[in-house]
């Protein structure tokens, strides 16, 4: 027999597919992938990071992450998981349409749900103490998507998440937890692990390809049709799986409708990734564990207190009263919940009915017979323990009034719980309930064919009086069997037994139940075995008793009944008036029964043999006067335990209490008999008077006592009440501060690496870097600064004004409050006594929201440059002040640097030079030439030459050309530098040997 649950896609004959049907929700039609929800609390940030780092960029899936933030406090979780992923993180708004390939989280403060498809944020009722927003998530999750939704449960505390669970299971989606070795915290995996309904239980790294691989099978294969009652092949298959279902688990799932047995089949075969339904029988044929596992998907529970809570108000409020109110206040008020999974909707029946009881002020005896195939279920069903989570379907007060709060859990109060009986039971073949008020089938018939139907709604009419309710789902009806039920709440479901339906009509066929073996043995061979064992016992007693000189005696046992007699007891015991009984109490003569009474009680206080002496038993209007004798007898010599031995001794001859005797002597005797009376009729007035007294005494104060334990029990009731709400919120607390802590750290580690780079980057420049603060002490300096200033790690903090340095008329501290107030750079260039120059510069030190928090002063070696520049400004010098010609110019000809002497010789200014370029001032004839010689400069040096410049006034000028290449730091030509002198100064004799030494050309 099933439990609450839904129905899944079929199951096709060849390849495995995703049917989508008409009940289908209107957001699974618009979406064509996946959904995952992914819950977590502390220690989930980790697990997140893991899972998204494997987690390929186009799976084609969404990703919702729900996790329990502070509601104070802004979470970095987007920018975190960014880093782990290429897929856009963004925290989720209102209204947020879901598109594959992104990540959405959900923002603190908010509750989420999922509508078509859309992300609705909801505000929290209660921003402090226990929230569930995973659970809330994953139920709208498993509504709106239903087997296209995934659900997976990572690390945290509590339980939150598995009532989410169930859903998207009981929707025929699939379920992933967080294998419990990698969980930083187990309590969220675990739970839902116990739930017996996760598909994968695995470490986040492993999750992504399994999830890819599960949805990539599910979508493989295009919708196919709806199961055709003619494929032979299907039907052969189903066939053979119910026959490996019956053989194993005893069964028949043959009248159970095609399509949710197809859908549970699929999903199986999507887990194991089998695409086709022979393999799929022939792997059942393999494994028993697959066998148990697909009986257990084909009875999986989705179910909750008061679900529809709407029905449960309107029975409880309209139809229960109206069915009790006639009822006699000793009625034993019988009801039957088939299919009660673990246990919920039978709890939520007996909420209601004690809430109806204490509104009409009455009191009845109730007998909830609540039954299930699935004896898992019922084992959690009779534990009554449920997940805090509950609290989303049940009421503050009703958790308050039928429930006890545990660590992680509420369980069902003993008042509720005695109430229900739980029982393993095949409502399809096992004998019913009868002589109900009241048959509570809710979401079962939906699986059951027409002609299954049709077999068990007579059973119901039979099981139920005449006036008698039947509470079924609102997805079920009665179908045909409108004879037998009237209608009473057309929304909701609830019919009552017709009075007119014969009884000899109905096609009932209840199954003999043979006697088993266990059966037979306590209800035959048992008792006679337990009678047998019974006789020996006792005839060992009268044996030992034959054999002793006792007196009369009798053998009594723990109630006072006698089960033996040894002699003669008549003037001691005779029958009491009325229903014959074997009490020795009811049984003693007078006189006999207050010291009899009161010698039973010593005896079984202090467990020893007692003896009352001298106690006068009236006999047939005579006295006589005993000593009465009260010993236990062993379970040795008895075989039985709790056995008393009773003997009556004589000590006063029965002849002196003879009828004549008593007459001569009546005066006497009658006067010592009033004096006897009145001495104890005085002595008990006494003793009574006594007992009064102590006894009121003691009530004072047993009320007083009592009153101050009400007082106390009352006040710590409230502290209680408040201790579990400070724990409620505390734990939320602890879990938010998880969260924020781990986010925390990351951004920790995150500075630690920025810190370690920036100090790099400080080492690396080789600049000298002091970081001063406000007040001037040191917070920082770079390794370069020692070899001015002679600092060690624990300098730091230590004034400024604390050190000397290697600096020539500098005082640091000037400098420093200078900038400090001013605000402004400062620049300086400062030697050493070492014989080196450095450029100083002391700046405010900012911190990124524009605060001036102090002062960094920084120190560049400058010794090198300042040689060089001193060595450039005396070149500079002598080229500018030189009668030569000297030009700079690039291997385009583009002049760069033009002198006073190529003014001289030229006449063109410095300012017009620098726009031309060198062709300019040769001679047309000998442009190519002077194009070809800085051509061959690129490759070699070229020895000096006569050339031919143009003036600025047109005139031609001959000049004896010195060109040389100037090369970069790689050794590559990059400038050419050349000096120019005109012929004519020169002297005729220098001309003459330039001549005979071939030295003339045109360049």
């Amino acid at each position: 027999m099933p439990s609450k649950k839904k129905t899944q896609a079929p199951v096709t004959s060849g390849k495995s597919s995703r049917q989508k049907t008409t009940e289908q929700p209107a957001g699974t039609m618009a979406q064509s992938f996946p959904i995952v929800g992914i819950g977590a609390s502390a220690g989930g940030l980790e697990a997140f990071e893991i899972f998204f780092d494997a987690m390929p960029p186009d799976s084609g899936m969404a990703f919702v992450l729900v996790t329990h933030l502070d509601p104070s406090h802004a979470t970095i979780l987007p920018e975190l998981i960014q880093k782990k992923t290429q897929m856009r993180v963004q925290e989720v708004t209102d209204n947020l349409k879901v598109e594959p390939n992104q990540v959405y989280i959900i923002p603190p403060n908010r509750e989420m749900a999922i509508l078509n498809g859309t992300l609705q944020l909801l505000e929290l009722t209660r921003p402090r103490g226990l929230n569930l927003p995973i659970d809330t998530f994953l139920r709208s999750l498993a509504k709106d998507q239903a087997d296209n939704a995934v659900c997976i449960i990572l690390s945290g505390t509590g339980t939150d998440g598995t009532l989410g669970l169930r859903a998207i299971k009981g929707e025929g989606g699939m379920t992933m937890a967080q294998d419990l070795d990698s969980a930083k915290y187990d309590g969220m995996p675990r739970s839902a692990v116990a739930t017996g309904l996760v598909d994968y239980i695995l470490p986040p790294a492993l999750m992504p390809n399994q999830v890819l691989s599960y949805t990539r099978h599910t979508i493989k294969a295009p919708p196919a049709a709806a199961i055709a009652s003619e494929d032979v092949t299907m039907g052969n298959a189903l066939q053979k799986i119910f026959i490996l279902l019956r053989a194993t688990t005893g069964h028949d799932f043959s009248l159970y409708k095609k399509n949710t047995i197809c859908r549970r089949i699929e999903r199986r075969m999507h887990v194991h990734q089998i695409d086709n339904i022979m393999d799929y029988v022939r792997y059942l044929q393999t494994s028993d564990r697959e066998i148990s596992t697909l009986f257990k998907e084909l009875l999986i529970g989705v179910t909750n207190f008061f679900r529809d809570p709407e029905a449960f108000e309107i029975l409880k409020n309209i139809y229960l009263p109206e069915l009790l109110k006639n009822k006699p206040d000793d009625y034993v008020l019988r009801v039957w919940v088939p299919g009660c999974s673990s246990g919920e909707e039978a709890y939520s029946v007996a909420i209601i009915l004690q809430e109806c009881m204490a509104d009409l002020g009455r009191h009845f005896n109730v007998q909830i017979f609540a039954t299930d195939l699935d004896q898992t279920a019922i084992a959690v069903a009779r534990a009554g323990r449920y997940p805090q989570s509950i609290s989303a379907d049940v009421t503050p007060a009703r958790l308050k009034r039928f429930f006890h709060k545990e660590e992680s859990h509420y369980q069902i109060k003993k008042s509720i719980r005695e109430m229900v009986i739980f029982a393993p039971q095949n409502i399809t073949k096992d004998p019913p309930f009868t002589k109900l008020d009241l048959l509570c089938c809710r979401n079962l018939l939906i699986y059951f064919n027409a002609e299954l139907q049709k077999k068990i709604l007579p059973i119901f009419y039979y099981s139920l009086k005449p006036d008698g309710l039947l509470f079924l789902g609102t997805s079920e009806t009665i179908g045909q069997a409108t004879d037998l039920f009237s209608l009473q709440e057309k929304k909701w479901k609830i019919f009552k037994r017709r009075a007119t339906a014969k009884a000899e009509t109905l096609p009932l066929s209840f199954p003999a139940l043979a006697p088993t073996s266990e059966n037979r043995g306590k209800e035959t061979l048992q008792p006679g075995l337990q009678e047998m064992k019974g006789v020996n016992n006792l005839h060992l007693v009268k044996t030992l008793l034959a054999q002793s000189h006792l007196p009369p005696s009798v053998i009594i046992d723990g109630q006072a009944n006698i089960i033996y007699i040894h002699g003669r007891i008549g003037r001691f015991l005779e029958p009491a008036e009325g229903v014959i009984s074997s009490n020795i109490l009811e049984m003693a003569r007078p006189g006999l029964k207050a010291g009899l009474a009161r010698a039973l009680r010593k005896m079984t206080i202090e467990q020893r043999e007692t003896v009352v002496e001298k106690l006068p038993v009236k006999d047939n209007g005579g006295t006589t006067k005993i000593n009465l004798v009260v010993r236990p007898l062993s379970n040795v010599q008895s075989g039985m335990s709790g056995l008393l031995m009773v003997s009556f001794e004589e000590i006063s001859s029965p002849g002196e209490t003879l009828p004549g005797k008593a007459l001569r002597q009546s005066k006497t005797k009658k006067s010592e008999d009033v004096q006897n009376l009145e001495v104890e009729l005085q002595y008990t007035k006494e003793n009574l008077q006594s007992a009064i007294e102590e006894l009121e005494t003691s009530n004072e104060e047993l009320k007083s006592t009592n009153e101050e334990l009400q007082s106390t029990n009352e006040e710590l009731q409230s502290t209680n009440e408040e201790l579990e709400t400070s724990k409620e919120e505390l734990q939320s607390l602890n879990e938010e501060s998880a969260t924020v802590n781990a986010e925390l750290q990351h951004r920790i580690d995150e500075l630690s690496k920025a810190n370690d780079d920036m100090k790099n980057v400080l080492d690396s420049t080789e600049i000298a870097t002091i970081f001063l603060d406000i007040d001037l002490g040191i917070r920082r300096f770079t390794p370069k600064v020692t070899e001015l200033i002679p600092l060690v790690a624990t300098d730091i903090g230590r004034p400024i004004t604390h050190f000397s340095s290697k600096l020539k008329g500098v005082d640091l501290t000037t400098f420093a409050n200078q900038v400090l107030k001013d605000l402004a750079l400062q620049e300086v260039v400062v030697d050493s006594d070492n014989a080196r120059s450095y450029q100083m510069r002391v700046r405010p030190y900012r911190t990124v929201n524009n605060v001036i928090d102090g002062v960094v002063m920084t120190f560049t070696d400058i010794t090198k440059l300042k040689h060089l520049y001193q060595e450039a400004k005396r070149l500079a010098a002598v080229v500018k002040d030189s009668n030569d010609a000297i030009t700079l110019q690039d291997f385009q000809g583009n002049i760069i640097a033009w002198n006073r002497g190529a003014e001289r010789l030229y006449g063109y200014s410095e300012a017009e030079a620098l726009t031309m370029n060198m062709v300019d001032i040769v001679p047309q004839e000998g442009k190519e030439a002077a194009r070809a010689l800085l051509a061959r400069l690129q490759e070699h040096a070229v020895a000096p030459l006569i050339a031919e410049r143009l003036k600025k006034d047109g005139t031609v000028v001959q000049v004896w050309l010195t060109p040389t290449r100037l090369l970069d730091e790689k050794g590559l030509p990059e400038f050419v530098a050349t000096t120019e002198r005109d012929i004519a100064t020169l002297s005729k004799d220098a001309e003459l040997l330039l001549v005979e030494g071939g030295g003339h050309g045109k360049g």
